[in-house]
């Protein structure tokens, strides 16, 4: 009996499958084009045809491995509700994923496509409705009034989750996460709602 040959999404699935799988053996720093082909049974051009760079490559595996989808956190308050939203936004990068965005920050500067790269991952993956929500809820709530507020007001907390990341080289624990949320997002609001 010969073996089939992968095709399409099978092969992709496969390749990011074993892409995740040796991020989380090994880490960023050590992930290799060849690593990833021997693990998933192809090759290097296999590779090199879809996902040109190690950073597109590796993004596209932390994707398929961990979605950043944020299940949008309604405590009854707009402090209690930043805080889990901003939870839920370090607990979906986890180790691995803090890892691998802090390696692709240190490539940044070398490498034009990497830059590229992350920038697109980080406007996939910024949840600005979900900071809308949990707003329109308060202003539900008469803790604000209700405003719409710039889009890069609503992804400032998802912006300052990976700017701990690249910085600390890690998720922000609970107290960088109260700290971002009581001493600039909560501020920030009620100035721009008028509250």
């Amino acid at each position: 009996m010969t073996a089939t040959r992968r095709r399409g999404e099978r092969l992709d699935h496969a390749i990011l499958d074993a892409t995740w799988q040796i991020l989380q053996e090994v880490g960023y720093a050590r992930l290799t084009f060849e690593a990833v082909a021997a693990l998933a049974g192809t090759s290097r051009p296999v590779l090199s045809r879809r996902w040109p760079t190690r950073a597109e490559l590796a993004l596209a595996a932390m994707e398929r491995a961990a979605p950043p989808i944020i299940e949008v956190p309604d405590t009854g308050s707009l402090r209690s509700d930043l805080i889990e939203l901003l939870r839920r936004a370090v607990n979906g990068l986890g180790t691995v994923r803090g890892e691998v965005l802090a390696g692709l920050a240190a490539e940044t500067a070398r490498d034009p496509d990497a830059a590229a790269a992350l920038h697109a991952w980080i406007a996939r993956s910024t949840r600005e409705d979900a900071a809308a929500t949990v707003l329109a809820r308060a202003a539900d709530r008469h803790e604000v009034r209700a405003v719409t507020l710039p889009p890069r007001v609503l992804q400032l907390p998802f912006d300052l989750i990976r700017n701990e990341v690249v910085l600390h080289g890690r998720p922000p624990a609970d107290g960088a996460i109260a700290s971002i949320v009581d001493d600039i997002l909560l501020p920030l609001i009620r100035q721009l709602a008028g509250a």
